[in-house]
């Protein structure tokens, strides 16, 4: 299986070239749903751990880690040392795998 992926500014249309290839039967992972998604749940602990206050009944507020990391380079690298293993694992365990069904979420 080839993996390509979609990069671009926003505004670019990397939402609606990957909506094309799903409604063409092309697995797509969508990262940025993947990341709402942890931050939803198991990510929560970890980043309420290392910024406090930045979680609302269980779910990371984004404005809230975003004001916190946002001008903080250390800050940043932490945070993505918390997510990038959780969304790794999630692309790994999605339906990008051979002979799984299009992921299609917007």
């Amino acid at each position: 299986m080839r993996i390509l992926g979609l990069t671009g500014s926003i505004g670019m249309g990397k939402s609606t070239t990957a909506k094309l290839f799903a409604e063409a039967g092309v697995p797509v992972y969508d990262a940025d749903a993947a990341v709402h998604k942890i931050y939803e749940g198991e990510a929560a602990p970890a980043i309420e751990a290392a910024f406090p206050g930045t979680t609302v009944d269980g779910k990371v507020d984004r404005a809230k880690l975003s004001a916190k990391v946002v001008h903080d380079p250390a800050a940043i690298k932490q945070l993505e040392q918390i997510v990038h293993p959780m969304l790794g694992a999630s692309r790994k365990n999605s339906s990008m795998r051979p002979n799984g069904p299009a992921r299609r979420s917007w």
